[in-house]
């Protein structure tokens, strides 16, 4: 089988393909469009975020047979369109789960403990000991909207903090010891603190809007290291002037573009410009699941898998 690599990964990732027997071919730069014109010769791409395959992609990959995306989510392919094809698309959440766990519990640590804003007043010459008194995450009550790979490796990582956890997904019966799941219902009624661990798709898109969050009893503190078009920024912003929300950790932003890899080219809307300028919000460039060690781990999974389904092929 003949694979078509269209973004750098780790290296173990065409070194193991190749010793398995796939030919391996890197292109890294050439156009959507000029991929387009020789994708016909090959059986499978690796992809990570550079350019959609849509139907448009799919129509000309008349052997296709798999198309691997070096990340957690499928959203950059017509997955339902490959289907029809038959040709089986292949994600590695498995591979960064533990980086986005970590990312979400360290912007809890830093919101609750006000380590950023604290920092910069010390390096200022601040020393200011009661404005910056930190909360504790033992007996809050932490909950996960979304209960995959990503949420499970945060809410193991609770455990603990003596703290309850409660778990939401459109899934029956996905909760476990680490979490209990619950209606949506009842996590706005007892949430201190909402983590977001949805992938991106109609159903999530714009979700965290302003009657969502007025849906929630208490005010409370909001983390997303999922999508950032989960989050309506100018509601988010609403809730934050207003103290329902009372602080941000956001790894997403909904003005990303698609490929993940850029967000100042445009107009910045006036929303973002007013978060950027809160002590409230932890802001990061999508990297809760871009680690040094998550970068070697998606390859090998995504290795594993094109090796337990198409090695004999």
């Amino acid at each position: 089988m003949k694979i078509l690599h269209l973004d750098q990964n780790h290296p173990l990732l065409i070194e193991q393909l190749s010793q398995a027997g796939f030919d391996c071919v890197a292109d890294y730069t050439s156009s959507k469009v000029a991929v387009e014109k020789v994708i016909a010769n090959y059986d499978g791409i690796v992809i990570r975020s550079r350019f959609k395959i849509d139907r448009q992609f799919l129509e000309a990959a008349t052997n296709l047979k798999f198309i691997a995306r070096v990340g957690a989510g499928l959203e950059s392919i017509d997955t339902p369109y490959a289907n029809k094809k038959n040709i089986k698309t292949i994600a590695a959440p498995q591979g960064n789960k533990n980086a986005v766990g970590e990312h979400a519990l360290g912007m809890l640590l830093s919101l609750f403990n006000k380590l950023n804003s604290a920092d910069r007043e010390v390096k200022n010459g601040c020393w200011n000991r009661e404005s910056n008194r930190g909360l504790e995450i033992e007996a809050k009550t932490i909950g996960l909207i979304g209960y995959g790979n990503m949420g499970r490796s945060f809410a193991k990582k609770l455990k603990g903090f003596n703290c309850r956890v409660l778990c939401y997904d459109i899934k029956q019966e996905v909760g476990n010891k680490n979490a209990k799941q619950v209606s949506l219902k009842i996590l706005q009624e007892q949430a201190d603190v909402v983590s977001l661990h949805t992938p991106w798709t109609p159903q999530t898109n714009q979700m965290i809007d302003a009657g969502f969050i007025a849906g929630f009893k208490k005010p409370f503190w909001l983390i997303n290291t999922a999508r950032g078009k989960s989050v309506v920024t100018k509601a988010l912003v609403a809730g934050l002037k207003s103290k329902k929300i009372l602080g941000a950790g956001l790894d997403v932003l909904e003005y990303e573009k698609a490929s993940f890899e850029t967000l100042f080219t445009n107009t910045i809307p006036q929303e973002f410009k007013e978060l950027l300028a809160m002590d409230n919000v932890i802001l990061s460039p999508h990297v809760a699941g871009w680690t040094l060690e998550s970068k070697e781990k998606l390859a090998q999974v995504i290795v594993n898998k094109i090796l337990r389904a198409f090695k004999d092929a």
